[in-house]
């Protein structure tokens, strides 16, 4: 009796950089003058690249989201411990209102008046 060979086949190798992770979903989601209401993340970052101004609270991760109904608006400001230019986004009731404001200005009030 003689031994048959049959046609084979050579394992492939193995490779090791085959791994990707998901992204992880940052940057603006609300842009300037756009309409927001309370609980909208406006961005979501890795530190404090925009800061929060009026209206917009900020997450333990840094995300900045919207504390009122209201429109988005971006502005820079100097500021803080060695006076360097920031960034920052508020929340405005009124879409033509701008930012930084007058310390010395009254602050915008919105009553929910009801017509009788």
């Amino acid at each position: 009796i003689q031994a048959v060979r049959w046609a084979t086949k050579k394992s492939g190798g193995t490779t090791k950089n085959n791994r990707d992770s998901p992204g992880q979903h940052l940057g603006i989601k609300k842009f300037g003058d756009e309409h927001v209401i309370p609980g909208n993340i406006i961005i979501r970052q890795r530190g404090t690249r925009f800061h929060p101004g009026e209206n917009v609270g900020m997450g333990r991760d840094h995300t900045l989201y919207a504390k009122i109904d209201g429109y988005v608006k971006f502005y820079r400001q100097r500021g803080g411990k060695y006076n360097k230019e920031r960034r920052f986004i508020a929340v405005a009731y009124d879409k033509d209102a701008t930012f930084p404001r007058d310390p010395d200005a009254p602050r915008d009030r919105r009553f929910k008046l009801v017509d009788v």
